[in-house]
Parts: structure tokens; C-alpha cells; sequence
């Protein structure tokens, strides 16, 4: 998995602290509720630019989980809620961030961000679920650029300094409250925090998004319930709370309109149960004897697909430690009675590789794959496996279709820069190189690679008229960047 190196969260204001003003108002971006809209203040495609600035800081300057499978696991969750979303007006994008703290946040442009903790914390997939409704819409009723709308209002800096403040304040309240305090002067609290109203009506909005994508409308209510029990008398409550405040009011008002839709009892997903079990054996910061005691202690209580992903969670462990004999005796069964389980084949495909099995991998994946012959994940796992086998020339094709594909993704093009240096193509390597350092915002590296890579082909070329082109791209990208 890749390890994004950490920068300061400063650096995320410097990047959208620009000169540019606050766009015009258009009818388009007219909401019907909570007092004025956000029109005056951002456009959508003007949220657009912002969230795709911060992403890209964000992906350089805090952990974010690169695992496909998990990726993929909350991305089809957050976009089953999103298709029963009303007043949808972006693209979404789900991601994952490897911390233990309770939070998630949104953020301009559909980016939603859920910290590994809250899988620890939600005891069930629709109190997950329930969460990502909330935070889905904070971002479809535009809190953010309405809170943008009243503190340009309130105060005399510009809206880039307001944006970038507010945002590094969602996404880690301690830092954002002096970046407020450099920016306004006035109270940090109400800065940070959504209004009361918004956060009730993201509840509101959130239930009914719930209810209509099948999963439990109580468990919103529920899992705010018990965080604030939780954290009641605590000295320092985790992040989620600070930026999402729980009082008695709100939670009660949340129960209330819970309580008017019909009370179903949601079986939790194998999957959620699959990606919970993977959380804990890999991203949840803990040694692997810790690791092995939860999951013993699960154990003893657990049945069904349940027992069966805390087995899976173990073996991973087991893998991760090399203590390959342990891994298998409980891999095996799993996947013989599950053949075409995705978590299980890339389990089975990891000991494969550490255990040197390269052709069995690569025919495992490659069986995997005629029964699901699109499918990122298997794709990905076989491009990784031709490269463990030495042979990085076969697994370029897979990685350029891919990279076509998913061009957000750091994995395609971090395997990609490694088949090219393997197999000697250094411009090609210098160029997925370049694409990595673009989805991280660190456009002057990119643009420097792309111009060695230009240099070391053929004058005239077509692969230096692309690279050309490519390098033409990322100033434009950099100089709007600016112009935020």
C-alpha cells in the first residue's frame, strides 16, 4: 500500500489563500432552505476548484488509505446514499483516512472523508451508513459556502483566506482554530462549527437518505446517542464532536424523525463486516498481539458471516507477521468455501507473493478475473503480481488502461513509475512519477519530471509532443491553483 509523506496542514492554507474574489452570484445555485443560499458567495464550479486544490493537499499532507479494497468498499457505499440524495449537484467522492480518532468531514466539491476510527466505533453498517448520510448532506444543501456567504459578510479577508481556513478547521479542528484566529477575529466556536440549524437539517436530510437506501433510519440517532454518552464528561472529545456537536436537543430532534419512518432491522453486509475486520488488522495503529487479542475476544461471541470476517481479520495478521502456517489454516477454508470472494483472493494473493508462489498467484487472480473481467481491484493485484514475478513488462498494459480509468488513483500510477523503472523506460517512469506528485499538488515536481522526460526521447516525437502537452496542463492546472 502506498504511505503518502506527511506535510504540515499549514500548507493547505497557503495553497487556497490566493488572490482571486468571490465569484458571482447565478440562479442556479438557489437552495429553498435556511435563510439566504450560497449564491453570492461560491459557484459551484467554483467549489469544484476548491475541493480539487484540497484533495490533492490533503493526499499529500495526511495519511489517506491507498487500499483498493477498502476504497472500493466505501465508495459504493457513499454512492448508494448519494442515488437516493436529493438536490445533487456534484460528483462524490469517498475516501478513507487512517486515524483512530472519531470524525468525518465534507468538503467543497462531493469529498466526503471518513477516519478508519468510525468503523471501530459503529457497531453496524447502517450507523456507518448514517454518518456518511449526514456528512453527504452537509455537502448537496452547500453548508460550507453558506457559511463562507455569512462570514464574508462578518469580516474583511478575502474568501480564499475564509475557504482555507474553515476547510483545515473541518478537517482537523485544533489547527484550524488558530489558522481562524489568523484570518478573523472573531469567536473561533462559531467559526468552526456548522450553525445548529445546519446540523440539524444535515440530520434531517441524512435520515431520510438512510431510510430510502435501505438501511435503518434509528441508527443515526442511535450511534450520536452513545458518542454522546461516550464523551460526555471528557476533557478532550474526539474531533467529530468538536465540529459536530452532540446536545441533548439535536439528539432528541434526530429520534424524533428517526422514529417516523418504519423500524427495520438491517442485516449488516459480510462486506462491512469484511472491511471492519481488515480496518482493525491493518489501520487501526495497533501491535499484532493486540490485534490478535480483539479479534479472539470477537471470536467468542461471533456467528456466521460475522465469525467468518474476524478469521479473515486474523489471517491477516497472521500474513502481515509472516506466520505463514497460522494464515493458512484459516485463509483456506475461508476461500474454499467462498471462491469468488474478493477480500479472501487478495488474502490468499499477499501469501501467495510472500511465500515466492508467483505463478499461482498470477493464475489465481488471472481465474479471479474471467469471472470479473473489469474489475479494479483484481486488475490491480494482477499488475502487482506480474511486477513480484519479474515480469514488469506485462503488467504495463493493465497499468496504462488503468491509470486511464482511475486517474485519481496514486496506486495505478505508483505501480506504473515502478514497472517503467524496472523495465528500463526511464522517461515513462519520470512521467508516472509526475502524475503522482499532480494528485498530491505538488505541481512544480510534476512539471519538472515531465520536462526531464520530454528531454530524454526523441526531438519531435510523439512521446514528446505528448509530454509537451502534458507539461502545457499542469501550468494551466498550477496558475488556476494561484488564482483560487
Amino acid at each position: 500500500m502506498i504511505r503518502l509523506t506527511k506535510a504540515p496542514l499549514c500548507l493547505l492554507l497557503t495553497a487556497l489563500m490566493g488572490s482571486g474574489q468571490a465569484a458571482q452570484a447565478d440562479n442556479f445555485n438557489a437552495l429553498p432552505e435556511i435563510g439566504t443560499t450560497a449564491a453570492s458567495t461560491l459557484t459551484i464550479e467554483k467549489e469544484m476548484a476548491y475541493g480539487d486544490a484540497y484533495m490533492r493537499m490533503l493526499r499529500a499532507s495526511m495519511p489517506v488509505i491507498s487500499d483498493p479494497l477498502l476504497s472500493e468498499y466505501i465508495q459504493d457505499l457513499g454512492h448508494r446514499l448519494v442515488a437516493n440524495a436529493n438536490d445533487v449537484r456534484t460528483p462524490f467522492n469517498f475516501f478513507l483516512i487512517q486515524n483512530r480518532e472519531i470524525n468525518a468531514f465534507a468538503f467543497f466539491g462531493g469529498h466526503v472523508a471518513i477516519h478508519s476510527g468510525l468503523f471501530l466505533h459503529a457497531n453496524t453498517e447502517s450507523e456507518l451508513a448514517s454518518v456518511v448520510a449526514h456528512e453527504i448532506a452537509h455537502v448537496t444543501q452547500r453548508h460550507l459556502a453558506r457559511s463562507m456567504e455569512d462570514q464574508a459578510r462578518k469580516s474583511p479577508v478575502t474568501l480564499a483566506a475564509l475557504v482555507g481556513s474553515m476547510m483545515l478547521a473541518i478537517a482537523s479542528p485544533e489547527a484550524g482554530i488558530a489558522a481562524i484566529h489568523a484570518t478573523t477575529a472573531a469567536s473561533a466556536q462559531g467559526q468552526i462549527n456548522y450553525t445548529r440549524s445546519n446540523e440539524k437539517e444535515a440530520d434531517r436530510i441524512g435520515i431520510a437518505t438512510l431510510a430510502k437506501s435501505g438501511f435503518e433510519a434509528q441508527a443515526m440517532p442511535r450511534f450520536f446517542g452513545r458518542l454522546a454518552d461516550q464523551y460526555r464528561y471528557a476533557s478532550t472529545p474526539p474531533a467529530m464532536l468538536l465540529t459536530h456537536p452532540l446536545p441533548e436537543s439535536r439528539i432528541s430532534d434526530s429520534r424524533s424523525r428517526a422514529n417516523q419512518y418504519p423500524v427495520q432491522q438491517t442485516e449488516t453486509s459480510a462486506r462491512y463486516q469484511l472491511a471492519r475486520a481488515r480496518i482493525v488488522a491493518r489501520y487501526a495503529g495497533i501491535d499484532s498481539d493486540a490485534a490478535q487479542d480483539w479479534f479472539d475476544r470477537q471470536l467468542k461471541k461471533a456467528r456466521g458471516a460475522r465469525k467468518d470476517a474476524l478469521n479473515y481479520g486474523k489471517a491477516l495478521v497472521y500474513i502481515d507477521a509472516r506466520q505463514f502456517q497460522q494464515a493458512h489454516a484459516l485463509l483456506d477454508p475461508l476461500l474454499a468455501g467462498d471462491p469468488n470472494n474478493r477480500f479472501y483472493i487478495d488474502a490468499a494473493t499477499d501469501l501467495d507473493l510472500y511465500e515466492k508462489q508467483f505463478d499461482r498467484a498470477i493464475s489465481r487472480l488471472e481465474k479471479a478475473l474471467k469471472a470479473n473481467p473489469e474489475h479494479q481491484v483484481l486488475r490491480l493485484n494482477l499488475a502487482n503480481a506480474l511486477q513480484e514475478a519479474g515480469r514488469p513488462g506485462e503488467s504495463i498494459p493493465i497499468l496504462n488502461r488503468y491509470s486511464h480509468d482511475h486517474p485519481d488513483d496514486t496506486n495505478g500510477w505508483y505501480l506504473l513509475a515502478q514497472a517503467y523503472a524496472h523495465s528500463g523506460r526511464r522517461d515513462a517512469e519520470l512521467a508516472a512519477r509526475a502524475e503522482l506528485m499532480a494528485l498530491r499538488g505538488q505541481w512544480d515536481k510534476a512539471i519538472k519530471y515531465y520536462i526531464e522526460a520530454s528531454q530524454l526521447v526523441e526531438i519531435n516525437s510523439l512521446d514528446q509532443a505528448r509530454y509537451d502537452a502534458r507539461i502545457d496542463q499542469l501550468r494551466l492546472a498550477r496558475a488556476r491553483v494561484a488564482d483560487l
